[in-house]
């Protein structure tokens, strides 16, 4: 009887040991694609033209500025544009100031001067590194008539690392408006 009760019990072990063992499935990560960005050249009655992305929704203000929406993203650009009287020395300490009001959350802020002699487009491009607001911004001008600056912001709490792939697509479109913007 104690034979039969070992075996029984031997029969039962192996049985129960054979079970697949359940293991937690480690988190995933979210994937961002997004397609490859086409741009159409954007021109309304203000004194600026550059291209856009023709997924973004662009919204003019009366004073020439613009925001444009990536629904898709929760992100805005948003871009203030100031006419230039004898101001340049303010509106270039302001724009600057904007930026490194960032410094706190920023991991590193990477600066590029942008100069395009041909059509008098002069300006910097901000590269924001970290869990800051805003991870892109820029400004331009001619340096005598008119002055731009722009910044993204995302709606939604900033974690670099979570919207990183969503920050790069639309920093590509800020140095595109950047790069491709021309006066009128």
């Amino acid at each position: 009887m104690v034979h039969k009760i070992t075996l029984f019990a031997c029969l039962a072990l192996l049985c129960l040991g054979c079970k697949k063992e359940l293991l937690p499935k480690p988190n995933g990560q979210l994937r961002l694609d997004y397609k490859e960005a086409t741009y159409a050249h954007f021109e309304n009655s203000c004194p600026v033209t550059f291209d856009l992305n023709e997924d973004a929704i662009i919204k003019a203000k009366p004073d020439c500025g613009f925001t444009i929406n990536y629904p898709k993203m929760k992100a805005t650009i948003y871009m203030s544009y100031k006419p230039v009287k004898n101001n340049i020395n303010v509106l270039l300490r302001d724009a600057q100031k904007l930026t490194y009001e960032h410094v706190i959350k920023a991991d590193d802020i990477l600066e590029q001067p942008f100069i395009n002699k041909d059509h008098k487009v002069y300006g910097m491009f901000y590269q924001v590194n970290g869990n800051a607001a805003t991870n892109a911004q820029f400004y331009v001008t001619d340096s005598t008539k008119h002055f731009i600056d722009c910044s993204v912001y995302f709606y939604a709490k900033p974690n670099f690392d979570s919207v990183m792939p969503a920050a790069s697509y639309i920093k590509n479109d800020m140095r595109r408006i950047m790069e491709s913007l021309r006066w009128k």
